[in-house]
């Protein structure tokens, strides 16, 4: 993929989620079943660091259940992170940052360039599906890697549309973005959104072999992958990545 067509992607989803931070926001009061299930693993005391943290429901959760460790929630919207911000429990050991991980330089502009600061857990649900090209989502894994402490854990969820009908009448034609597939890989979509208004959002579809690649390629090693979420139960593909 050419990188000026990464970018045209890239500023597609920012566009979306700056438009429909609200309606999207809405849709996201609960969080996932799939979610709770990992959340139910994390150590109580844990260093979490979340990649696109949306509105902050997840460590709403985590302090209903007891959380005492340290959490910061990274996003791209600052609908998002405004909404995060406002409604999670006040404390020193809970923080958010307006940063976009598509940026190589993301975790430089929070301070971490040091590698001073390293976290027990990095969680990432529903966010690679949005990052175009392998080398950038390659790049993103041994960003996490060098974040984490040795033997830390990456957990993170993938979209997995096709298993749903109404949301595979959701697929569009590239050229309403003014491209065609042979600029895009294999994998990648773009997909309509219907609430507030139309609305498109770019998508890859990760099969589990792509995965494991993008693991190794990283420095983990995979080491759980279960289905969750929708109606069958089998929206989200998620996996426990572990350091290596």
């Amino acid at each position: 993929m050419q990188a000026q067509v990464m970018k045209q992607l890239i500023d597609l989803n920012r566009r979306f989620y700056q438009q429909f931070g609200e309606q999207f926001s809405a849709t996201r009061q609960r969080l996932q079943p799939g979610v709770q299930r990992v959340l139910a693993t994390l150590p109580q005391d844990a260093a979490i660091l979340d990649l696109g943290c949306g509105n902050g429901e997840l460590i709403r959760r985590l302090c209903r259940a007891g959380f005492r460790g340290g959490y910061t929630g990274i996003d791209f919207s600052p609908i998002l992170i405004e909404k995060a911000r406002g409604s999670a429990p006040q404390s020193s050991s809970i923080r958010f940052y307006l940063a976009d991980i598509s940026e190589s330089n993301w975790f430089e502009c929070l301070g971490f360039e040091s590698g001073s600061e390293k976290f027990d857990v990095v969680l990432a649900f529903a966010v690679l599906h949005h990052l175009p090209g392998e080398p950038l989502r390659l790049q993103l894994g041994r960003e996490i890697h060098h974040l984490l402490q040795p033997g830390g854990i990456f957990w993170l969820s993938v979209w997995q549309f096709l298993n749903s009908a109404r949301l595979r009448a959701r697929i569009q034609p590239w050229h309403w973005v003014g491209l065609d597939e042979k600029q895009v890989d294999a994998g990648d979509f773009l997909l309509d959104w219907r609430r507030g208004g139309p609305g498109l959002r770019y998508v890859h579809l990760f099969s589990q072999d792509e995965l494991l690649r993008l693991a190794r390629g990283a420095g983990f090693e995979i080491s759980q992958t279960f289905a969750s979420d929708g109606e069958g139960g089998n929206l989200g593909l998620y996996q426990k990545w572990v350091a290596q």
